[in-house]
This record gives structure tokens, C-alpha cells and sequence, in this order.
């Protein structure tokens, strides 16, 4: 064992097995889940130069391999900075990787053993070179690169405009620049080439999440970062340190790291790093020994990308809420830049989706029906245009579609725009066709979504769906702002849920793991299970290539009984006994029915419904909710099901036979 000292710290270093570090590296993410964003790539490095001149290599090598190795987080663009000869050097490119070396290519950076390098995912302005980052600031001198939302932009914005400072972006994080560039230049009273203190002021200014990475021409040796609800992570070298927003930003050269905490600051240079929390005390970080091979370190130690966006999902539900209400609890969407009195006109609302979206869209109709008053139809977005529907001017149509390119889709839409409907796209990606051929957006900021088959990008969907419903409602005055501050804060509370059914979910790996030579599943739902149940049925055909059916259970005794013998297994996704007491109790019928007929049943609950445990062979329990929100973690253990199952038949969960992410032909 051996002891380092961190901001005045001492940890003791443990060896620890794979298993272990696993656990370690995963833990911030299962102990505040409702707090992170991570959609964005980051890296920053310090190097001596003996050291790197043996190993050949610069800082802009260092960047340019950890951007490559963080591309499977998905971005719009990119760019580095790097301190050289007492000044700030960057380039930044929309599109990928290669446009940003193309640019390096024709129009080289100085040598340099300091830099930041950045992948952006965007939230705040489209993917344009102007908002890729690095952002400079204090005359070019300090360059900033940033993953997360700062929300109280607007009000730092106008501050620094009163003060002189002029904007080139549409962005947040050139906001955050600005603020920085202008303590350290202006309010530190003699300690001006202090970047460490500028930014403990900075980010006791700053609200929201973020992880901000900077340098400065006046220390060109050193590499200032800041976290808050947001992932960082240090690379400990020897003369050299590194900074990735995960370990894959720099496995190639160090598997020494250190895990941050919340609202904590880090100073590197190459023979330190120094921590402390936003008001300049010393904190310390905790040391751990990676023990993941790079790819596996793309896949955050999981075995599959499904396997990691599965975990992903307290992250995605929480990033797709941020920043969508004030301190009253209003809704505050400022993406749906559609006049309010046109939306308080609508008297029909049509979800276009197709796939797992389209079952988002069902979710989505009960909780906007039931909040709204307003009737909503879900099509399938191939069928919609072929059926002369029903649209007019007071007609609001949303469509849903993860990667914003979906023809099937984007063709209903532009159809719907044709006969005068106003359209709203539910999307994940930014700049994508859908939403810029749409009247208004609201983005899920869920980060990219690699596997295949969606689940991350599911819960995501249904959580904007929800917002939509409650911003209308609080427009049309359907329900007290009370009833949506109360509906908001039990969507907070969400994510944490979500954590515990995948922190609890080893019973249900070994079920699926027992049944990998099942040549059936049914699924069974009511009310809101209903979509589930076809949702759970549609992850099982997709990666596990076993037959497998929805239902709507009340539909059991009008024909698909029939397909009940003996040992075939059924999910059932029972309603809350807290909610409608009839329709649980049907439900609990519907058990009793196809168990009496030699059904294998499965079911899912809420924690507390002991009535169900005498009918059933396997109970999983989720989190007591409210019973609209209850898809967001009744589809959790389906998703862990369907992912366990085909891996224990060898399958490749990631890219399933016959399947594109992306449905660009009708």
C-alpha cells in the first residue's frame, strides 16, 4: 500500500480486484443519480517536458487520442486549446473528429504540454463551429471547455453585456467564460494569476450542472476544473497528469485515477494536483486502480453499450428535467417557441412515433389526457399520411423519435405541417432534421444513445412527454400550479428509484439467465402497463430473437388465452393498489386466470402489494410512485430481463441481426 497526497489530504491506496473497482468507479452514479449530466467528451492534460519528449508525444496528441477514445459518447463537434509561447492557441469544428483534424492538418496548433480538448453534445445553440468549444475569454487569453447546463446563463449573461463584454455564441458555456475571464482579470485584487481562485468565485456564481475545464496564458503550466452534478475524473502519470470526463480519456496512459466529489475544484500541473470545494478548503479526492482494457473503458466497464445505457437511466431522466422550471415550480420551456395562445387553442393533440417511441407516445396519452382534457391520438408515423387524417389549424402534433432522422417520422410531419397543424418534436439529438423541420423542440438531453435497442432514450421520451402535458396544462389552467410543483418533485424523485430497482436486480439476471432456451414470453399491462407490456415484448424480439407479445390484460379473455399452456411464462405488470383499486384487482384476476391455466407468471409490483405474492412465481418490485409516472420504473427490470437474456444466449446486444439505430428510408 502507499499514501498520496491530495489537496493537503492523505488517502491510503488499496489494491483492489476488477470487481471492486467496478463498483468504485460506478458508485457516484448510484448514490446521486438525480444529480448528473455526462453527455459531452472532455480531457485535459499537463505534461513535462523530459517526459514527453522521451514518449515522443505532445499535449495535442494526448488530447486529440483521449477525444478519439471518448467519441462513443456521441457529439456534434469539437475542439482544443493549448498554452503556448504565453498565449492561448484553438480550433474547433462542427461534425466529427476527423473535420477538427483536418482543420489541425491545414492550419497546425504550436507544440505545447498544456491542453483541453472537447467533444460537445449540444444544449445550449446548434452545432456550429461558433458554439463548439473551447469559448476564450479575458481577450483570448483564457480558453474554457464545459459539459452540462449552466441555468442561471441569462441573468450572468446581461451582467457582463452591462459591463462590455460582447458574445460569438449562442452558448451557456461562453457565458461561464466570460464570468471566469473577468474575476480573474478584474476581482482578485492583486491575485490575478490566480486561475484556481477565479474559479472557486466563478462557480460560487454558477447554477446548475457542470463540469468546466480551463487554462490560462498567464499559467501556461496548469489545467483548472470544477464539478458539480456532473462526471470528472483525474488521470494520475508520472511528471504528467490528465483530466477525462471518464477513465477512457486517458487509459492509453495512466490506470491511476481520481474520483471527484460533488462541488469540488482540481488544479493540475505535471508533477500535482491539488483539490478543494468551491470556497478554497482543501477536499480530497478518492484514489482507485482501473483495471478495465480501453474498450471496456468506453463501455464504462460494462459488458455491452445497452448494459451501460440501462444504468444510464437515472442520468437521463434527471439531465431530460433540468432546467425545465423555476424556483415556484413552473414549467419553463424555452425550447417550444410556439405562441401560448396558439397552444391554448389546441383541441387535439396526435403522437407520431414509431417503434419503442411509439410507445412513449402511449404513455404519453393517459398522463396528457388526464392533465390536459385534451383528446390525444398516438399513430404510427408510416400509417399516418396514408389514411387522409383529420388535421387542422387547432391541431397539435408531436412527434417522438430518438435520433431526429426517422423518415417514417419526418414525413408525417412535414405532411401534418402541409394541412396547417402546428408540430412539436420530443427529440435527443441536436440540430437533426425533425426538429429544425418542426415549429418547436423540446430536446432529452439523455446523451448519446449507442446500443440498438432503446431504453435510456425510452425513459427520456416519457419524461419529456410528461413535461409537454404539464406545461399545456399549466397553460390552459387545467390544474392548480400546485398540483404540478407536487407532480415535478415526484419526478425528482424518479431517478433515485430507478437506481435502486438496478442496484436490486440480481434475482431478476438470474431468472432471465435460467430461461436464455424459453421459446416464448408474454406480457401482460393496464392503464399505463399497457405500453410497457408492449414495450418489454418489443426489447426481447429485438435483441433476444425470442417470440414475445404485449397485451392489454383485459384483452386475455377475448383470444390471446388461448396461447396460455403449461409453463409459459407471462410478465405482468400490475397496477398500484394505491391507484384505481378495480383495475388492480382485475389485474390480480388475470393472474389468478392464466395461472389456473399453467402459466409461469412473473410479475412486477409496487413495493407493499403482498396480494399478489400468492399468485405469483416471481414477484420484482419497484419504488412506490405516483401511478403516471410508475412506466419509468415498471419498464427498468424488462429492459434488465431482455439485456440478460440474450447475453446468456451469446447474442451481440449491442447490434442485433437485421436492425439499424437509425430509420432514414421510408
Amino acid at each position: 500500500m502507499s499514501m498520496l497526497s491530495i489537496g493537503g489530504s492523505a488517502l491510503l491506496l488499496v489494491p483492489r480486484n476488477g470487481l471492486f473497482v467496478e463498483r468504485d468507479i460506478l458508485r457516484p452514479i448510484r448514490r446521486a443519480p438525480a444529480t448528473l449530466v455526462g453527455m459531452c467528451g472532455i480531457v485535459g492534460y499537463v505534461g513535462n517536458s523530459s517526459r514527453r519528449a522521451d514518449a515522443g508525444h505532445s499535449a495535442l496528441d494526448v488530447v486529440l487520442e483521449g477525444l478519439r477514445r471518448l467519441e462513443y459518447r456521441g457529439y456534434d463537434s469539437a475542439g482544443v486549446a493549448v498554452v503556448a509561447d504565453g498565449t492561448i492557441a484553438a480550433r474547433k469544428k462542427s461534425g466529427k473528429l476527423t473535420n477538427l483534424l483536418a482543420e489541425l492538418e491545414s492550419d497546425p496548433l504550436p507544440t505545447s504540454l498544456t491542453g483541453i480538448g472537447h467533444t460537445r453534445w449540444a444544449t445550449h445553440g446548434g452545432p456550429t463551429d461558433q458554439n463548439a468549444h473551447p469559448h476564450l475569454a479575458d481577450g483570448g487569453r483564457l480558453a474554457m471547455i464545459h459539459n452540462g447546463i449552466i441555468e442561471n446563463f441569462a441573468e450572468l449573461k446581461q451582467e457582463l453585456l452591462e459591463k462590455g463584454v460582447t458574445f460569438t455564441s449562442e452558448t451557456d458555456t461562453e457565458v461561464a467564460a466570460a464570468l471566469l475571464g473577468d474575476i480573474f482579470r478584474n476581482q482578485l485584487n492583486g491575485e490575478s494569476s490566480n486561475l484556481t481562485k477565479a474559479m472557486q468565485l466563478a462557480c460560487q456564481r454558477l447554477e446548475g450542472a457542470f463540469t468546466l475545464l480551463a487554462v490560462h496564458a498567464d499559467q501556461p503550466d496548469v489545467v483548472v476544473a470544477a464539478r458539480r452534478n456532473s462526471p470528472l475524473v483525474v488521470g494520475l502519470g508520472e511528471g504528467e497528469n490528465f483530466l477525462g470526463s471518464d477513465v477512457s480519456g486517458f487509459i492509453d496512459h495512466t490506470r491511476r485515477a481520481v474520483e471527484l466529489g460533488q462541488d469540488q475544484i482540481v488544479t493540475i500541473t505535471a508533477d500535482s494536483v491539488e483539490i478543494t470545494d468551491f470556497f478554497g478548503a482543501p477536499a480530497q479526492g478518492k484514489e482507485y486502480h482501473v483495471d478495465w482494457d480501453p474498450a471496456s473503458a468506453e463501455k464504462g466497464g460494462f459488458s455491452s453499450f445497452m448494459e451501460k445505457e440501462i444504468h444510464d437511466q437515472p442520468d437521463a431522466v434527471a439531465q431530460t428535467l433540468l432546467g425545465r422550471s423555476d424556483l415556484n415550480g413552473q414549467l419553463t420551456l424555452s425550447e417550444l417557441r410556439i405562441d401560448p395562445e396558439l397552444l391554448k387553442k389546441v383541441d387535439k393533440i396526435i403522437v407520431l412515433a414509431c417503434g419503442t417511441a411509439a410507445y412513449a407516445g402511449l404513455v404519453a396519452k393517459y398522463a396528457i389526457e388526464n392533465w390536459c382534457r385534451i383528446p390525444t391520438e398516438v399513430e404510427l408515423a408510416h400509417e399516418f399520411r396514408y389514411r387522409d387524417p383529420i388535421v387542422d389549424a387547432k391541431t397539435l402534433v408531436v412527434s417522438i423519435s430518438q435520433s431526429g432522422e426517422t423518415m417514417d417520422t419526418l414525413m408525417a410531419v412535414r405532411y401534418a405541417r402541409e394541412q396547417g397543424a402546428k408540430t412539436i418534436s420530443i427529440c435527443n439529438t441536436n440540430g437533426s432534421t425533425i426538429p429544425r423541420e418542426s415549429d418547436a423542440v423540446l430536446y432529452t438531453h439523455a446523451g448519446p444513445e449507442i446500443a440498438v435497442a432503446s431504453t435510456k432514450a425510452f425513459l427520456a421520451q416519457i419524461t419529456a412527454a410528461y413535461l409537454l402535458g404539464l406545461y399545456l396544462a399549466q397553460l390552459r389552467g387545467n390544474i392548480f400550479s400546485g398540483q404540478i410543483k407536487d407532480v415535478l418533485a415526484d419526478l425528482g424523485k424518479v431517478p433515485a428509484k430507478i437506481q435502486e430497482i438496478l442496484d436490486g436486480a440480481g434475482p431478476l439476471r438470474e431468472l432471465a439467465r435460467s430461461m436464455k432456451d424459453e421459446k416464448s414470453v408474454l406480457f401482460l399491462g393496464r392503464h399505463v402497463g399497457f405500453p410497457v407490456a408492449l414495450e418489454g415484448a418489443l426489447k426481447l424480439k429485438e435483441i433476444a430473437y425470442i417470440h414475445a407479445e404485449g397485451f392489454a390484460a383485459g384483452e386475455l379473455k377475448h383470444g390471446p388465452i388461448a396461447l396460455i399452456d403449461e409453463g409459459q411464462p407471462v410478465f405482468v405488470v400490475v397496477p398500484s393498489p394505491r391507484g384505481r383499486d378495480s383495475l388492480h384487482a382485475k389485474v390480480v384476476s388475470n393472474i389468478q386466470e392464466i395461472r389456473a391455466r399453467g402459466a409461469r407468471t412473473l410479475v412486477i409490483a409496487e413495493e407493499g402489494d403482498e396480494t399478489v405474492r400468492a399468485y405469483a412465481e416471481h414477484v420484482f418490485y419497484v419504488p412506490q410512485t405516483p401511478t403516471l409516472l410508475m412506466p419509468l420504473l415498471t419498464t427498468v427490470p424488462l429492459q434488465i430481463f431482455a439485456a440478460e437474456l440474450a447475453k446468456a444466449k451469446g447474442y451481440d446486444v449491442d447490434q442485433p441481426r437485421n436492425l439499424a439505430k437509425s430509420v432514414t428510408v421510408e
